[in-house]
């Protein structure tokens, strides 16, 4: 099998090659949402193979491997590295059309310099070369972010991790990128979570007082936010699937939070009451802060069970949630506003279906505190790929401002994923390219070459203010 150049990849047009290698390759990176694990880069960790630092923990290569009838051993059981790099490789020629197969070239390319096509026969060769190269210092975690020009990267925290990794990595860098921590505080909304009073007694641990009421919570959070201000941090992310609004008073959170520490049963409705109350009152905080707050919604998580007993959580088994979400929305970003406590806002959607009305949804409170202060996400998970990018720029361009976009994130665990910069880049691109091509925009490279790097890097360095 031939290899396939990654030049002019994705890059149909000359106007496109040209926007790309001219004015996006070149571009910075600030990764604002990811799942790295801070511990690794403030020890520049060294991985054993290319199996340890490519395959472990990406649910993305597990589907697909699942797809293909490969027996769980050789993707998380108990084969050995090797054997399941070897089982990988011989996946990857049959992954035409999907992500995985141009994520594989561009990674391999990008960390090892591999320009041979992986498959069942170059596979011996290619895991020799890899690990054979895995001790130089650009391969190891903090050397990669160097590489990959990375400025900042984004961890996502929660609010009772004591944040010792990050506050190594600021007092002894091992790189120039600065690794700061984001406020998830999912599991303190999660209240029909078996484990919520369990959570509850090791935040309040972390915060050093108790929470025995409703009150304490919202001061225990208080304490957590402004910690996380002290290290860096100037944004927020939560996930939910239904994305709940339903109004509640406080004293009625409060009694729910007390039914649910004491073991009790959670109604559908006590649940968005409570979701709703806190996020709205931690949206007050993120406001006063001047953080952004993200807003991932639409998964639908652990769906087989069976396997979800034998592997847990995070292991390819979740998809996407349709379902209404205007109304939800609208209401509560209007509750914040109304009192001018709306903090900047990122709204992804794991529901493609969603992405216009996101987009008028949040024109409908942008303002002057910030440009493009209400954000449609990027692309997000499952839509990560060439068609999902695209869909998700045009409902931007077509309903809002492209040129205020925030531009790509990994949203990995990974960090062999830093190429999703560039396969987004050359995906932006190729759709101003096309346009420019067509004659919808004018053969001016200097001015359209700056939007592409605002987009790249420039806007959410403004937006996020962390430089």
């Amino acid at each position: 099998m031939k290899g396939t150049s990654t030049e002019h990849l994705l890059l149909t047009t000359n106007s496109a090659k040209r926007l790309y290698h001219d004015y996006a390759k070149g571009m910075p990176i600030l990764d604002y949402h990811n799942h790295l694990n801070p511990e690794d880069i403030a020890a520049d960790r060294q991985f054993r193979n290319i199996t340890e630092m490519w395959l472990y923990g990406d649910h993305y290569k597990w589907r697909a491997m699942r797809w293909l009838g490969v027996e769980e051993r050789l993707i998380t059981g108990d084969a050995s590295d090797k054997e399941k790099f070897m089982a990988w490789a011989g996946c990857v020629p049959r992954m035409i059309g999907n992500p995985l197969f141009h994520w594989t070239q561009l990674e391999l390319e990008r960390y090892f310099d591999v320009q041979e096509p992986l498959n069942a026969e170059t596979a011996e060769k290619i895991w020799n070369r890899c690990n054979e190269r895995l001790s130089e210092p650009q391969l190891r975690a903090a050397g990669i972010l160097d590489a990959f020009r990375v400025k900042i990267a984004c961890t996502t925290d929660d609010p009772a991790d004591n944040l010792a990794a990050h506050q190594q990595i600021a007092k002894n860098p091992q790189g120039a990128a600065k690794v700061i921590p984001a406020f998830r505080p999912d599991r303190a909304l999660d209240i029909t979570n078996g484990d919520f009073a369990d959570y509850i007694r090791k935040l309040a641990q972390a915060a050093n007082q108790d929470i025995q009421s409703y009150d304490n919570l919202l001061q225990a959070m208080q304490k957590r936010i402004d910690f996380f201000h002290e290290q860096g941090c100037r944004l927020s992310d939560h996930g939910f699937g239904i994305f709940p609004y339903e109004k509640a008073t406080e004293k009625e959170a409060g009694q729910i939070f007390a039914k649910a520490l004491a073991g009790g049963s959670i109604s559908l409705a006590e649940e968005h009451k409570y979701r709703t109350y806190t996020l709205l009152m931690l949206g007050r905080m993120y406001h006063a802060r001047g953080w952004a707050m993200q807003l991932h919604i639409g998964a639908i998580r652990n769906n087989n069970e069976r396997m979800f007993e034998q592997l847990g959580r995070d292991a390819g088994y979740d998809s996407i949630l349709d379902y209404h979400l205007a109304a939800s929305l609208n209401s509560f970003l209007s509750e914040l506003d109304r009192d001018g406590q709306l903090p900047k806002t990122i709204v992804y959607s794991l529901y493609s279906s969603h992405y216009e009305m996101i987009a008028t949804t949040v024109g409908n409170f942008q303002s002057s505190e910030a440009e493009g202060k209400m954000q449609l996400g990027a692309a997000w998970w499952f839509h990560d790929q060439k068609e999902g990018m695209l869909k998700q720029l045009t409902a931007l361009s077509s309903m809002g401002l492209i040129s205020t976009f925030v531009g790509m994130l990994t949203d990995s665990r990974s960090l062999m994923s830093f190429p999703r910069h560039e396969y987004f880049r050359r995906v932006l691109c190729r759709l101003l390219g096309q346009w420019m091509e067509e004659g919808e925009l004018p053969l001016d490279y200097d001015w359209i070459g700056r939007i592409v790097q605002d987009i790249c890097y420039h806007n959410a360095e403004r937006y996020f203010q962390m430089s």
